[in-house]
């Protein structure tokens, strides 16, 4: 698989964490509690820009989406239970294998896909939502990779976006306190150089005509290991973007 939004190392790294997406005390802990959190904040989102209800059990039935770097599936499934039709897409081959493998276990009808960005965009798809999460700081190239993203979206369609801020703060949060002192995350999960600021994704999204709707921070307590919204988008923070009339 050739992409210049590719980074080797990093599906190298994902490559040999793969077997332990769905352990939720394992590697992946923090995503598997940050998913309840941003699963709640994804679905009221939705409800609200499509006229719909948040009540029931399946409140995204008949919305089309896709999950760029869905990884083991965490998100995919969590939509799929919520009545969405999901497509996740990875670039790690044995992420997929595991994604597939755990969605039958499940009984959930989510199609995952060994692909770029890219090779979905070729194929003409659009999706009601485009789930972009902690995926923009792992990727090569920045700007073609959100030129990608944002060419899946339907006119009427909302993408979602998380991922770390550039400041001193992550730098000490999410690097230094997460992977070295506290050992929340493996060494060398995150390179702080690659990580992306508010502002920069705005720009991106604007080239495409894309305006951001929303935003919120994401906070985490280091003593109860507890994820929360906030108003401070210094370290983790969420997106919402959707067509400029």
């Amino acid at each position: 698989m050739k992409s210049e939004t590719i980074e080797p190392q990093e599906i190298e790294y994902y490559d040999r964490l793969a077997q332990q997406w769905w352990d939720p005390q394992g590697k992946f802990w923090p995503l598997h509690r940050l998913n309840a959190l941003r699963v709640q904040y994804i679905r009221q989102a939705l409800c609200l820009h499509f006229g719909r209800r948040c009540e029931g059990e399946k409140p995204l039935t008949g919305l089309r989406v896709i999950d760029i770097g869905c990884g083991g599936g965490i998100l995919s499934e969590s939509m799929a239970a919520l009545g969405a039709s999901v497509r996740g897409i990875d670039v790690v081959e044995k992420s997929i294998q595991v994604a597939r493998q755990h969605s039958q276990q499940q009984g959930l009808a989510i199609r995952y896909d060994y692909v770029t960005v890219e090779d979905v965009v070729e194929s003409g798809d659009k999706y009601d939502v485009v789930l972009n999460m902690e995926v923009v700081e792992h990727v090569a190239d920045l700007p073609l990779f959100m030129s990608a993203c944002t060419g899946l979206l339907e006119p009427q369609g909302i993408m979602f976006i998380a991922t770390i801020n550039r400041t001193p703060l992550s730098w000490m949060f999410a690097i230094l306190g997460a992977e070295y002192l506290l050992g929340w995350l493996p060494k060398g999960t995150h390179s702080w150089g690659k990580f992306v600021t508010p502002g920069e994704l705005e720009l991106l999204l604007g080239h495409a005509n894309l305006m951001v709707t929303a935003s919120t921070g994401v906070k985490i307590n280091p003593l109860t290991r507890h994820f929360s919204l906030g108003n401070r988008l210094w370290v983790n923070y969420m997106l919402c973007a959707i067509h400029a009339t």
